[in-house]
């Protein structure tokens, strides 16, 4: 890592790896043999957060994760990088193709490269995420491949070359050896000043304010809802641009109403601010602080950590979890009492029970954008962003551009908003990586009819779009949402909408009567068709209802309507075929108890499992155990071993619930029709 002090030259003496298509290259570098040239053509794209470290990398989270840099990488229909394979074989610098570091925010990957030697990753562009939280530990990125001959001649490169690009906030980032080394400088060291709006920013030791809100949410252009409300939460921190006015691609720091933390990253959080200040400190607004567990309720029951033995390294992560969480006093939502399934996923109970309109939400998972769908600002941020957060109540961000996508006309029967997503995912356009770093802001008569529970699959799958966020304007769906679920009644202000006029980084109009039943091949999410254009039947052995994006209420209006449809014609789950329906919060467990569901879930045959990420953190039941298997999955993401070494097609509710009683891929509308 760079230290505080900065070199003149990164030093990158060590070998280069390059990260292909084709297996038997990766194996030659690992062999010790430095191809020369790589074919361009042969960089991989879309490497995945999955891939940099899988599932079984996240039990760990301090050195140890040196072992697992890109032993998830799949390619030729294989994993050719082994544990340890990295670290010896001497590399320096990792080189790839675009949409480097899709998925979630997990700043293990990062980390586990930084511990394994790489000092520098070359691709032609990155996810947002992960270039973040790689500035954050001061892991240098770059987009320029013309580095590379550079640097396999020994020719040193200059750090102000590989800032040259980058905002000035990044380049102070890096420069100061990460984001806690620049926070110590600029973030806790800012002057008290009074807020044009907003309240100041308190200190964690009470004293002097550590930045104070800088900007409004009106002025004399037209402004996007993103922009208006960012605007109200910008904090004026030396360097930034917060005083003059941001533009896209500038590094702010804004004030969120709420930081949350799930347990697979509060024991490296904890350790980050042990470390940098020799002990636990004390935190910025802790009351605005929740923490979840949420992903490891159901380890007990996942064959890849019982395979590989990570049990007793997931209970250092749950003790890790309670520790910080009792030591700092924060607000907690855990497991339930009976050791199975927890009160619920974190993005999802944040919308229930938190996120109001106009407000900043930020939080440890990617999919935190689920809560754009009432009208708030939600994104994720990796552990480091979460631990400065934690320390000072800043929160840092690239000021984003909107792209405003239009849904107009109504859907046809047993189309959703999944079905949406899955069709916008597989735009050129998006795969290309249009969405990268922006708002998504959903506009339009579809979703003016909308329930929010629909807005939230949206909004949260602007994670697999590539955004920093979604976000739907609200309106009297809004309020009735938070009436019936919450018992509160908000006035909506009026600059919470868009002005007209707005700029958009680009518009993307969707006509929703022509759209279809989706489905997502495995491998990523883009991978989009409609089901009906598959040509062939294709069997299933696992069907999985649930996470955040599918395990809300409307979610399981869907499995019922399908479940409840086939067991009053004497149907079951196909055999040889396991469905699982998963809760995404107690609440909605509570609802359809309430309205009956569970007889027709239990009448074809499912097993119905408590709240938990479950299946989509591979951590739990509905991931596969044999890469032979094929799973039909309402989750987000299908990247490879996301959910198990088998297979993933992605597809919305009703269809899931469809499939497992047909046993192969298929629509509600096209059973139905085979028992009309």
């Amino acid at each position: 890592m760079l230290s505080p002090a900065s070199a003149q030259c990164l030093d990158l003496r060590g070998r280069v790896l390059f990260l292909s298509t084709r297996p038997e290259l990766i194996e030659a570098q690992l062999a010790g043999i430095d191809p020369d040239p790589v074919p361009a053509d042969a960089l991989r794209d879309d490497v995945s957060t999955d891939e940099i470290t899988p599932m079984r990398a996240l039990a760990v989270f301090d050195e140890r994760l040196a072992r697992f840099p890109y032993t998830g990488l799949r390619c030729g229909g294989r994993n050719p990088i082994p544990d340890d394979a990295i670290r010896a074989g001497g590399f320096t610098v990792t080189v790839a193709g675009h949409r480097y570091g899709k998925g979630s925010s997990r700043e293990h990957s990062p980390a586990a490269e930084l511990a394994a030697g790489i000092r520098l990753v070359i691709a032609r562009s990155f996810e947002r995420i992960y270039r973040q939280n790689a500035d954050n530990l001061g892991l240098f990125t770059s987009t320029d491949l013309s580095l590379v001959p550079r640097i396999r001649r020994g020719e040193p490169i200059p750090i102000d070359e590989l800032l040259a690009s980058r905002d000035a906030l990044a380049a102070e980032i890096l420069r100061h050896g990460g984001l806690l080394g620049y926070g110590r400088a600029r973030l806790l060291g800012a002057g008290p000043a009074s807020a044009a709006r907003g309240s100041p920013l308190a200190s964690p030791t009470g004293e002097a304010p550590a930045a104070r809100v800088a900007s409004d949410a009106q002025g004399p252009e037209p402004r996007t809802l993103a922009e208006k409300i960012l605007r109200r939460h910008l904090l004026d921190v030396a360097g930034t641009h917060a005083a003059s006015g941001p533009v896209p691609g500038d590094g702010c720091f804004v004030r969120a109403e709420w930081r949350f933390i799930h347990e697979y990253y509060t024991g490296m959080c904890a350790r980050l601010l042990r470390d940098d200040a020799g002990r636990l400190p004390a935190l910025c607004e802790p009351a605005s602080i929740v923490a979840f567990e949420d992903h490891l309720s159901y380890a007990h029951r996942s064959e890849l950590h019982l395979r590989n033995g990570l049990i007793p390294n997931l209970r250092e992560l749950s003790s890790a979890h309670r520790e910080f969480v009792a030591a700092a006093g924060l607000r907690s939502h855990g497991v339930l009492p009976e050791g199975e399934g927890s009160e619920g996923i974190s993005h999802a109970m944040m919308a229930e029970q938190y996120a109001l309109p106009g407000q900043v939400v930020a939080g440890t998972d990617s999919h935190t954008p689920h809560s754009g769908a009432l009208g708030c600002l939600a994104y994720g941020v990796g552990t480091t962003d979460m631990a400065a957060a934690m320390l000072t109540g800043a929160v840092r961000i690239t000021w984003p551009e909107s792209l405003r996508v239009r849904l107009d006309g109504e859907l046809p029967l047993g189309v959703t908003a999944k079905d949406v997503a899955l069709h916008l995912l597989s735009l050129p356009s998006i795969r290309a990586g249009e969405g990268l770093g922006k708002v998504f802001e959903f506009c339009g008569d579809a979703i003016a009819r909308m329930p929010t529970d629909e807005r939230a699959t949206l909004t949260n799958m602007c994670a697999e779009l590539g955004g920093l966020s979604g976000i739907v304007a609200p309106d009297a769906e809004t309020r009735r949402f938070l009436r019936e679920r919450r018992g509160i009644d908000i006035d909506i202000a009026d600059w919470m909408q868009s002005d007209p006029g707005a700029r958009y980084a680009a518009t993307l109009e969707v006509d929703c009567t022509r759209l279809q039943p989706m489905l997502a091949r495995p491998g990523d999410p883009g991978n989009g068709q409609a089901i009906a254009s598959l040509g062939q039947a294709v069997a299933i052995d696992i069907a999985y209802g649930g996470s955040c994006t599918a395990g809300k209420r409307v979610d399981f209006d869907h499995y019922h309507a399908v479940l409840r449809w086939a067991a009053d014609r004497g149907l079951r789950v196909a055999p040889g075929v396991k469905l699982f329906l998963q809760f995404g919060t107690g609440a909605v467990r509570d609802y359809c108890v309430e309205r009956g569901y569970l007889d027709a879930f239990e009448r074809v045959g499912a097993e119905i499992l408590q709240p938990a990420c479950g299946s989509c953190a591979n951590c739990g039941p509905g991931a596969s155990v044999d890469p032979t298997q094929v799973t039909v999955s309402a989750i987000n993401r299908n990247f490879p071993g996301r959910s198990g070494p088998g297979e993933v097609w992605l597809a919305s509710a009703p269809s899931v619930a469809a499939s497992a009683i047909a046993g192969r891929l298929t629509s509600f509308e096209a059973l139905r029709a085979t028992h009309s």
